[in-house]
């Protein structure tokens, strides 16, 4: 190089500046103050090419010389077009003295300065290439070989400068990723806090710089997602919908099990997809959440369009990410079911004893009492008084083997089975009435009621807890659904103000006489009595083949 001994120094010390710093967007912007002050510039800009784009397509355009405000009024950095592109797809040096004469110049938008003189030269480390540095409007008029050898001397170095940055900025974006795993982890070992989901998608929104992140997981069926959690812009958009697996990108990621990078998304067609309703699509990918043998859903990062998209480096890294985070969701999983089968145990064994032990004593105490009834024959008030108790007794132990069912879950008992039906039709009505009704089952009922039979006992207790809450003003309730042979009988007893007064329109509803047909359709009967003590039993029978 022939240059001048007092530019070789501003080389040196160009050269200094633009390798030392660690910081990416530094570097780049040392690089084209350094490079206009070396060569005499008014205007300087370098394009970024994205990393891993095969079409070289501009990930960043940081400029110099040129306000924000004119910046703004300009329109749309530049994507790499013309000038711009030749060099990207021809790097080496091009000098100019008028920009507008070259064929390859595809001329100034609007509002954009004027500019003569161009040089730019590309900007690379061994064998990658980074991006390109352009200036423009020499302060002598035209840019000399001298300036051109000066540029390219220090693109040279800005390439190492620029590859040591990305290295830094990735080693830096695995430690944060990685701290982001020890967090949920110790965040599931918790026993309060942020919800692990929640803490995955805002941990994975910050660190990627993303615009939104998502978190869809596959339904039970397997024929939808749905987007357990959604932080960010447009999030409302999507948030707690499901969506057809089959029109999803999660569809292609769970199938390949690798992460998707997609550099735009604005131009696919995502009918009936959850990408459909985000308005702003951008860059995006999409990470699975291995589960077992299979994925059970996705992490899906999205930047707003225009903004530069992800590169394999990141999507190496946050696939990690995912792949932790899956586990620690596998391993909270386990334990919490692990968990589930020690109270279901605990749960079972309390079942058994108040089964083998509480209830056994009760029988006892009611043969008993039923005895001692049997020979108070001359003081029938006494014996009326105990047959009675012994009555109550017998509820007693249906609402015990009630609570047994409810101690002991679903276990053994299906989902659609009687018991849970019943209960489930209590705790429909319970608002309606004020309070939960009491539930109590007699016999096999869950093993020997058919399908049918089924349907008509929960039809018959939504009815009559239905025309309590409606006329009976009262304040406690009870159902007894029992077995004895071959005859099925439900009782539905209240405290409230009984058949005569207010309760004259329980009796004449339409719903008992919908009762009384559904019972006489069977062959069985029912019938509406006063309690003992007041208010009002209903009766309902059947027999059972």
């Amino acid at each position: 190089m022939g240059a001048h001994p007092r530019r070789l120094l501003g080389l040196l010390r160009a050269v200094e500046t633009v390798t030392g710093d660690l910081s990416l967007e530094l570097v780049l912007r040392n690089i084209i103050e350094s490079a206009l002050e070396l060569v005499g510039a008014r205007y300087g800009a370098l394009g970024v090419i994205a990393q891993d784009d095969a079409e070289g397509r501009l990930e960043r355009f940081i400029h110099v010389g040129i306000s924000e405000d004119d910046a703004h009024r300009i329109g749309p950095l530049p994507s790499g077009k013309g000038l711009l592109g030749a060099l990207i797809h021809d790097p080496h040096p091009i000098r100019l003295e008028h920009i507008n004469r070259d064929s390859r110049s595809v001329g100034f938008p609007g509002n954009h300065p004027s500019m003569e003189s161009f040089l730019g030269v590309p900007i690379h480390s061994r064998a990658e290439i980074f991006g390109n540095l352009y200036l423009a409007d020499s302060v002598n008029g035209v840019f000399s070989e001298e300036d051109e050898e000066l540029a390219v001397a220090l693109a040279l170095a800005a390439g190492t400068a620029v590859s040591n940055a990305r290295l830094y900025r990735d080693a830096q974006l695995k430690q944060r990723w990685l701290e982001a795993s020890v967090e949920i982890g110790a965040q599931l070992l918790a026993s309060d806090g942020e919800d692990p989901l929640h803490l995955i998608a805002r941990r994975a929104m910050d660190i990627a710089d993303a615009d939104l992140v998502s978190v869809a997981l596959t339904t039970s069926d397997g024929e939808s997602v749905l987007i357990e959690v959604a932080f960010g812009e447009e999030a409302d958009r999507i948030s707690a919908r499901r969506f057809p697996l089959s029109k999803t990108l999660t569809r292609s990621v769970l199938i390949n099990e690798q992460p998707l990078v997609l550099p735009q998304t604005n131009h696919l067609t995502l009918d009936n997809s959850f990408l459909a309703e985000i308005e702003d699509r951008g860059p995006a990918m999409v990470l699975p959440l291995h589960g077992g043998a299979q994925s059970r859903g996705t992490l899906m990062l999205m930047r707003r369009e225009g903004r530069a998209a992800f590169s394999e480096s990141e999507a190496v890294m946050a696939a990690g990410f995912a792949s932790h985070a899956s586990v620690a969701l596998e391993l909270a999983a386990a334990r919490s079911l692990d968990q589930k089968i020690k109270l279901h145990e605990d749960r079972d064994r309390i079942a058994r004893d108040l089964h083998d032990h509480v209830i056994q004593e009760l029988f006892a105490i009611g043969i008993s009492l039923e005895g001692a009834a049997a020979e108070l024959r001359n003081d029938p008030a006494i014996a009326r008084r105990l047959n009675q108790r012994v009555e109550d007794i017998d509820r007693t132990i249906r609402r015990i083997r009630t609570s047994i069912f409810d101690l002991r879950g679903n276990l053994g008992i299906s989902s659609d089975g009687l018991s849970k039906r019943v209960l489930e039709v209590a705790s429909d009505v319970a608002p309606a009435l004020g309070f939960t009704p009491h539930v109590a089952f007699g016999g096999l009922v869950e093993i020997r009621l058919d399908d049918e039979l089924t349907e008509d006992v929960v039809a018959v207790v939504r009815e009559t807890l239905t025309n309590i809450a409606k006329h009976a003003r009262a304040t406690e309730a009870n159902v007894d659904i029992a077995l004895s042979g071959d005859e099925l009988t439900i009782t539905v007893t209240d405290d409230g103000v009984g058949i005569d007064g207010v309760a004259a329109a329980y009796a004449r509803s339409s719903g008992t006489t919908n009762l009384r047909r559904r019972a006489e359709r069977l062959g069985g009967s029912f019938e509406l009595a006063s309690g003992a003590t007041g208010g009002t039993i209903a009766r309902w029978r059947t027999g059972i083949r």
